[in-house]
């Protein structure tokens, strides 16, 4: 089962085809092209919720969930404490406030709105190797809406930090994502207190509960998001950021007497809050860096970026994505240098990346994740639009709910992960669904040659061609050996 070119363009840099589009005249062409016709604000997410809108409703329900806090408190002084993001106390929902019932709701609607967006943009894209790399970034820069603060931020973080950044600068994409309220709430940055800043010296001077430094952000950088694993951090730099981090939070998300502390506009922006901020020189990695407030952490992101063991890691999962989960070291390399030599610049990365062989291997090198499968299927069958609730339940249903990795870490980018025999029949059924209300006038064979050009084998075109019903072809071919590999 070999693979041409325009099929590989198609679907393992692309999206998977749709039976309107006319194939790739020119598969590296096609690709390159796509750099300056990507929409960062696409029509589809004129529906998504202002990010002003989302923080408001978030810190409605923390105040809320706060006020229950204080009230147990007074009947149970000793039993209950403070975090830096309160959780609720445990209620039935006809014991729970009206009000944090309602927030509750709302944050979780954005969640669907935002879910249907994403999906829109994949069905109706012209541009689906561009749509492909957001998907990759948001998964490299992973949070997971089983926090819940996060569930009406995540789509946020992808659609403001990481869209606009596309195709520029390494650099510039981390410091948006890393400043997004997304993030800063997720791995508890919001509220991280240097112990000797101006709060935190406060707080312990009337013996109070300090919250401390939280180095959560800090290691996730390192670790994930930059340098990767094993690669000459050590712990005592993790705290070393994270207090260069200290005051980097979310406008708008505190309410009360800590909100003057923050400063900042209300609208959900980034603030840095010099109350909040660890004062000192920080030595990282064996460097000194002096700067005073938010320089001193852009500084260290800055130096994080250029650094050649980030430029190792983006290079190797970007290769393990497109070529194969063990990924070929002469691609990474290629991708490695490509990085360094242009200072991050992600195009020129992009280029290198089409033009590494490795990638046009003509044998299948993927196995689709159920997000990737999902949407290749419904754009085979020329669906543009899906309920919302639906959407949610399918892709719950496959195995990946969208944002929620349940880690920093992201989803797994191996077959291991998703080609287990339960999660493939979970998929026949879904194909079986989707076959069902599909129209019955699409003929399975002339949409195979489509979607899979020159890449069907001689069993799967017979078994199709022996479907007893034209929704028993179309199942056939979504569910084949070609169609759920890349």
């Amino acid at each position: 089962m070999a693979m041409l070119d325009t099929a590989i363009a198609l679907n393992r840099f692309g999206l998977g085809a749709r039976p309107g589009d006319a194939p790739p005249a020119d598969p590296k062409t096609w690709l390159t092209a796509q750099f300056s016709r990507f929409q960062p604000r696409p029509q589809a997410l004129a529906q998504v919720p202002s990010r002003s809108k989302v923080i408001g409703q978030l810190a409605d329900y923390v105040a809320q969930v706060r006020m229950d806090g204080r009230a147990q408190r007074r009947v149970h002084p000793t039993s209950l404490s403070t975090g830096a993001m309160p959780q609720p106390v445990a209620k039935t929902d006809a014991q729970a406030d009206p009000l944090k019932r309602y927030l509750r709701q709302t944050i979780r609607d954005d969640y669907l709105v935002e879910n249907s967006a994403r999906l829109s943009s994949a069905l109706t894209t012209d541009n689906p190797f561009a749509e492909r790399l957001v998907h990759f970034w948001a998964n490299h820069f992973a949070v997971s809406v089983d926090k819940l603060p996060v569930i009406g931020l995540a789509g946020l973080l992808e659609f403001e930090a990481i869209r606009p950044h596309l195709f520029g600068r390494f650099s510039d994409l981390l410091l948006a994502v890393e400043q997004h309220p997304a993030m800063l709430v997720y791995l508890d940055q919001a509220q991280s207190v240097g112990p000797n800043s101006q709060i935190g010296r406060l707080v312990a001077m009337r013996g109070g509960k300090q919250r401390g430094l939280n180095e959560n952000l800090g290691r996730e950088i390192m670790e994930l998001h930059t340098l990767g694993v094993r690669t000459g951090y050590s712990q005592a730099d993790v705290t070393e950021f994270a207090r260069a981090l200290t005051g980097w939070t979310v406008g708008g998300l505190a309410r009360g007497p800590a909100s003057r502390f923050i400063g900042g506009s209300d609208d959900g922006s980034f603030t840095f809050a010099e109350a909040l901020h660890e004062p000192g020189d920080r030595l990282i990695m064996g460097k000194r860096y002096a700067q005073q407030g938010e320089a001193q952490a852009r500084a260290i992101l800055g130096d994080l970026a250029a650094n050649p063991a980030t430029a190792r890691h983006i290079s190797t999962k970007l290769a393990r994505h497109f070529a194969g989960d063990d990924p070929p070291q002469p691609m990474v390399d290629r991708l490695t240098r490509a990085y360094l030599a242009s200072g991050g610049d992600l195009p020129t990365v992009y280029h290198a990346l089409i033009e590494s062989p490795e990638a046009w291997a003509p044998k299948p090198l993927k196995f689709k994740t159920p997000w990737e499968w999902s949407v290749s299927a419904l754009r085979a069958v020329g669906q543009t639009e899906i309920d919302p609730q639906a959407a949610v339940g399918m892709l719950s249903q496959l195995g990946q709910p969208t944002w929620k990795p349940g880690s920093p870490a992201g989803w797994d980018d191996i077959a291991a992960s998703w080609a287990a025999p339960e999660a493939l029949m979970r998929r026949v059924e879904i194909a079986q669904r989707l076959a069902g209300k599909a129209p019955s006038s699409i003929d399975a064979r002339a949409l195979a040659q489509k979607v899979l050009p020159g890449a069907l084998s001689d069993a799967t075109r017979t078994a199709i061609a022996r479907a007893e019903s034209p929704q028993e072809g179309l199942a056939l071919l979504l569910v084949s050996p070609e169609f759920v590999r890349r």
